[in-house]
């Protein structure tokens, strides 16, 4: 049995044992991303749990519950998605706790949602997070902590001794029939049970970004202090003689509040209440609230979702040395945050019986095949091969698979039907574990060929035209389905990729008519690329490239979208899913004139050779074009791979991080998106950045002396080392040479058996960009043939950083300055 100590590690049989202890939960801190519009969910959740707790607050940006903007306390709910735009999402049956009503009198409490809020405001100093357990002190002295189960949340209330007006306190605790969205239907309904206080109810409500409804029960316990009285309330006014309530929504478009409360006799202890739900029964909830929690002990509860959180973050170990602790914050945050959505709805799904897994809260795959997914492919590939499994499965009931999925409904589709990338990746990187490939094929193979009626949320629209003309039109013609018509340069180049992705899996599955049929529509998005077309500043100013995709007609005319529209200095164009949105969704012409992650070859030829290339790169993030706040722009920050420039790509990333991604509330540039900005993160810090749908990372330096990635299924542990890393200067940064297992290696990028097969990557670096990973023959797959590199290849290799080039958080300006300096 081998055994070797190096670097603070210890490897054994192949799998890495640190000699401290090492706990990646130290570095953990939920709050980032809890202001500044990152919308993340920073409270006590297992890794994908139905059960998330957290005080919900009625900011704007309220959409993962939490926020730290100075915005009130409205209440404390379990169920809860993460890092999303658009509506806020659940929040169903939200409680709220007072330390008495003023006299006695329970009409003095205030019981609806928006008065309440006067209630609730804090310190942030008061707030405590981590993995497992969140606590908020209100500025009232409510003390409220919580932790949860995988469908059952506890909470912890501690009052003060007197409450209002120094009378002794008798604690009223409260659970309304609302959500963060306010938008319960018809018919909600909640019972008391005047003995023990258990509260239960139900409601109909409607999902974030998706159309539909569904409907929710809940089943709440208290445990603690003995039961003074109970009821209900309606709006502003309460009773201790009703005991049930069935209530409408109301006339006037927002719900009438109501729901039911428990009185207490005294403050003495804290108070538990126990709460789960389910979008089965009433029974149900009751049946997981009794079962996963059945003694009311929040501390055994609490290092259970500690441990559980441990467990799934162990996979990834790099070395502290020199490094600055809140790089460490940085990087594992980011990995903390991609397990909270996706949620395992296994078991909780009304819609079809089935025995595969229910995964539920892809906001939105547009979103989650560019980062988080890939991630988790690596760090856990049993939640992967379930959320597959999922997918398809949904597949098989409703008929297609989702491209956003939400509380049980059909989300928005944004784009392509990019569930074909997530399959293909899953596919190529060789997940099994139970996968149906080929109904998983029959799947994308449908996405594909068959337009469905209503093409907003699911599948593909156009299809007629994407045959027979090879593009989307602008103002199609399109009577077989229905969806918004805009996003037709957006959706040709995502079908264009999808129809790619498809084809790697048709030549796994020994399809090769379709493989030969899909590669060849993949090549359709060039009938869009309009060479002659400029890009004009509005002040009039030319941006001095000249070639863009340009919408078309379906008499092949050529219509016409500024580049610019769309861009993250564009403050005037509509470019979401709105009726007069722009040809592209969420991203100008400049930035999706480089999604082409399958033929950048091709890409650059058109663009006027690699050094062209490279200059229209650096012009989209130099001139502030792209935003790295939105995940199209996550690909572009490593594309230099394939114009021969890997250096450039490092430089990139690590201008990006720490500027743009820092671990504090208010430290993401952008939306989470699921985790999808914590997998950027990770995977940048890691230093193996994914072209997602392809067997392909992208090699750059990492952040760390060393990253040890453990595989959970083969139980072999991939390294990087970085020779001559300077942190926290981080000037050397330029890859000299590298070796794989031992043996010179050249190539800019890597495929996934690294991981699965547990090697080691040796990079040695310097402050020169060299000419490692320049060659043809070293860049990264590409359909078409690279051609044209001859001149900048051999131009590389001389050249060196300037005195003070990396200074950490230098402003785009500086950045660009730097470059100009380089010549790149």
């Amino acid at each position: 049995m081998a055994l070797l100590l190096a670097s603070g590690w210890l490897v054994l049989a192949g799998t890495v044992l640190a000699q401290d202890a090492f706990d990646p939960l130290a570095y953990v801190d939920p709050l980032i991303g809890a202001s500044n519009g990152g919308n993340v969910f920073p409270g006590a959740s297992l890794p994908y749990g139905m059960a998330k707790a957290v005080a919900d607050t009625n900011s704007p940006s309220r959409q993962g519950g939490f926020t730290l903007d100075g915005s009130p306390v409205t209440g404390f709910s379990m169920m809860h998605d993460s890092g999303t735009g658009g509506s806020p999402s659940l929040g169903n049956f939200a409680l709220f706790a007072y330390t008495n009503c003023p006299g006695g009198d329970i009409d003095r409490c205030v019981f609806p949602k928006k008065a309440r809020a006067a209630f609730g405001s804090f310190r942030n100093t008061s707030v405590s997070a981590k993995p497992g357990t969140f606590g908020i002190t209100l500025d009232t002295g409510i003390r409220a902590e919580m932790t949860t189960t995988q469908h059952a949340a506890l909470f912890s209330f501690t009052f003060p001794s007197v409450g209002a007006d120094d009378e002794p306190a008798k604690p009223l605790i409260l659970q309304d029939l609302t959500d963060l969205a306010d938008s319960r239907q018809d018919n909600a309904s909640v019972a008391v049970d005047p003995t023990t206080g258990r509260i239960t109810g139900s409601a109909r409500f409607l999902p974030s970004f998706g159309t539909g409804n569904f409907v929710l029960h809940f089943c709440t316990d208290f445990h603690g202090a003995g039961v003074l009285d109970s009821g209900i309330f309606v709006d502003s006014r309460a009773s201790t003689a009703v005991q049930n309530l069935t209530i409408s929504r109301s006339i006037n478009g927002y719900p009438l509040p109501g729901g039911a409360f428990v009185r207490f006799n005294s403050a003495a202890e804290p108070i538990l209440v126990r709460t789960a739900t389910s979008f089965i029964s009433v029974e149900r909830a009751c049946e997981h609230a009794e079962t996963e929690i059945p003694d009311f002990d929040f501390t055994a509860v609490s290092e259970a979702a500690t441990a559980a959180w441990r467990e799934k973050m162990s996979p990834i170990r790099v070395s502290t040395n020199k490094v600055d602790g809140s790089m460490l914050t940085n990087f594992y945050s980011g990995i903390y945050r991609t397990m909270i959505n996706p949620q395992n709805y296994t078991g909780e799904n009304p819609l079809w019986s089935s025995d595969e897994p229910y995964f539920d809260s892809f906001y939105c795959i547009w979103d989650l095949f560019r980062s988080q997914l890939p991630l988790l492919t690596i760090t856990d590939p049993t939640a992967v091969t379930e959320m597959i499994r999922s997918l398809i499965d949904t597949y098989r009931h409703l008929g297609w698979l989702p491209d956003c999925r939400m509380s049980l409904s059909k989300g928005y589709t944004q784009g392509g039907s990019n569930a074909d990338v997530v399959l293909a990746d899953a596919y190529v990187k060789g997940l099994q574990g139970g996968i149906n490939w080929d109904d998983g094929y029959a799947a994308v193979v449908k996405d594909a060929e068959v337009e469905p009626y209503d093409w907003c949320c699911e599948g593909r629209g156009g299809l007629d035209s994407w045959k027979s003309l090879g593009y989307i039109p602008v103002q199609d013609f399109d009577y077989k389905g229905f969806g918004t018509m805009t996003r037709s340069i957006s959706r040709t180049l995502e079908y264009a990729y999808n129809d790619f992705c498809i084809s790697q899996m048709a030549e796994g599955l020994g399809k090769t008519s379709d493989k030969e049929k899909y590669l060849e529509s993949s090549g359709n998005w060039q009938n869009l690329f309009k060479a002659d077309q400029v890009s004009t500043w509005w002040n009039g100013t030319q941006t001095g490239f000249t070639g863009f995709f340009q919408p078309r007609y379906l008499n092949k005319t050529w219509g016409y979208q500024d580049p610019l529209n769309c861009s993250n200095l564009d403050s005037f164009s509509v470019c979401s899913l709105q009726n007069t949105g722009r040809e592209t969704f969420e991203s100008s012409i400049w930035e999706y004139g480089f999604f082409v992650p399958h033929d950048q070859a091709s890409l650059i030829t058109l663009y006027g050779g690699p050094a062209s290339f490279v200059s229209r790169l650096n012009y989209l993030h130099d001139r502030s074009i792209t935003f790295i706040g939105n995940e199209p722009a996550f690909l572009t920050v490593f594309q230099y791979h394939y114009a021969g420039r890997p250096a450039l790509s490092a430089l990139r990333s690590h201008f990006y991080i720490p500027s743009s991604f820092r671990p504090t509330p208010d430290g993401l540039p952008g939306n989470d998106d699921s985790g999808a900005m914590g997998a950027f993160l990770a995977f940048a810090m890691i230093g193996l950045f994914p072209n997602p749908g392809q067997d392909v990372y992208l090699i750059t330096p990492p952040f760390f002396e060393e990253v040890n990635v453990t595989h959970p299924l083969t139980g072999r542990t991939a390294r990087v080392r970085a020779l001559g890393l300077d942190p926290p200067a981080y000037a050397n940064l330029y890859i000299q040479s590298a070796t794989l297992d031992g043996r010179p290696y050249s190539r800019n990028w890597l495929d996934h058996s690294f991981f699965t097969e547990g090697k080691e990557l040796v990079l040695t670096l310097g402050r020169n960009e060299s000419a490692w990973g320049t060659r043809v023959e070293d860049l990264p797959p590409s359909l078409g043939k690279y051609l044209g590199f001859g001149a900048v290849n051999g131009s590389v290799a001389r050249r060196s950083a300037p005195a003070g080039l990396w200074k950490r958080g230098a402003d785009k300006g500086g950045l660009a300055g730097w470059m100009d300096k380089l010549g790149m």
